[in-house]
């Protein structure tokens, strides 16, 4: 049977990235597919973006008060009319065949849920492509989301992200988190006998943040929730998590054998590092200005998540407070 698709869009304010993504939607080989807008309480008025698309795409908006990305996705997947979910991001765009590869890929390797992997397009400013670089790149913690054989297990992410409507509804769809609900519903599928699957033919653009203080303080915001994801699945807690945390703790000791004793090994090492970043970045880029660039968000990711992380762990597992103490703002 030809699979039936719902594309579920939560989006706060945003109207320019989303005029680009339903463009994208529009040329589309297969037009058998419905897009549901959840307007999350926006401050700017997004309708007429949505009607220059009316007479091009089956779309239906709803708009509704804040309540994060998790609960308004759950909000459109109540209203989807088709048998698959398809989550994305309001800043991606997706390639012409996008619906054909997810139908093909459910036909030929079904599974409850899927993901792709995300990259930058070639139309996207240099911050954008060092941004995607460090939050993709084998040097960084980003590595496992376009690569399928580099997990046992492939968490999809609400960027691109599809599940199976029944399958969904039966665990209760996005858990109340605003910050780390798509690992949590990865993980609370698995624990419920669910299967994900990769699927390396689904990539989408995505934009991600435009400067390095949004950036910072979004993988800071990954970096507080990873903790609280530990405590509510701990059957899928890695050691590889403590990387960033780690990075961020050896940088300030080399820093300090450096200056206290004159021992610049750990300080070398981290130039080491950073060469290795910038040669790969190059390779992949063939721009110096992106590669270098890239170095910088790749340290920022690396702290601000490092920080983050450690800053929950302390506040869960030596304060000893709820998650929804330690950070009321990560839930609803």
């Amino acid at each position: 049977m030809n699979p039936t698709i719902s594309i579920i869009i939560a989006i706060f304010n945003r109207k320019d990235e989303l005029f680009e993504l339903l463009n994208s939607l529009s040329h589309q080989t297969d037009k058998d597919f419905e897009v549901i807008i959840v307007d999350d309480g926006s401050k700017i008025n997004l309708l007429p973006t949505v009607e220059t698309f009316e007479n091009l795409l089956d779309i239906h908006f709803f708009r509704k008060d804040n309540s994060g990305p998790g609960l308004s996705r759950n909000y459109g997947a109540k209203r989807a009319k088709n048998d698959w979910l398809v989550f994305v991001d309001s800043d991606v765009i997706v390639e012409t065949d996008y619906i054909e590869n997810i139908k093909k890929n459910l036909t030929e390797n079904p599974a409850d849920a899927f993901g792709g992997a995300d990259k930058a397009h070639k139309g996207f400013n240099l911050m954008q492509k060092a941004i995607s670089y460090s939050m993709t790149s084998v040097f960084t913690t980003g590595g496992i989301r376009g690569n399928k054989n580099a997990v046992t297990k492939f968490q999809p992410r609400s960027f691109n992200m599809g599940v199976n409507k029944q399958t969904f509804l039966k665990v209760g769809g996005f858990s109340e988190m605003r910050i780390g609900e798509d690992p949590d519903l990865s993980m609370t599928l698995w624990e419920n006998g669910f299967t994900t699957s990769f699927y390396d033919n689904i990539d989408v653009y995505h934009k991600r943040r435009t400067d390095f203080g949004k950036f910072s303080k979004q993988v800071y915001q990954f970096g507080c929730a990873r903790p609280i994801l530990n405590q509510r699945h701990p059957k899928y807690v890695k050691p590889t998590f403590w990387f960033p945390s780690l990075f961020l703790l050896g940088y300030f000791v080399g820093i300090i054998h450096y200056f206290v004793w004159g021992n610049g090994l750990i300080m070398a090492l981290y130039g080491l590092y950073t060469f290795l970043v910038l040669i790969h970045a190059l390779i992949l880029t063939n721009n110096i200005s992106i590669a270098s660039m890239a170095v910088i968000s790749t340290y920022i990711q690396m702290f601000s998540y490092g920080y983050g992380f450690l800053k929950s762990w302390f506040k869960l597992n030596i304060l000893k407070q709820s998650p929804r103490e330690a950070f009321p703002k990560h839930f609803h």
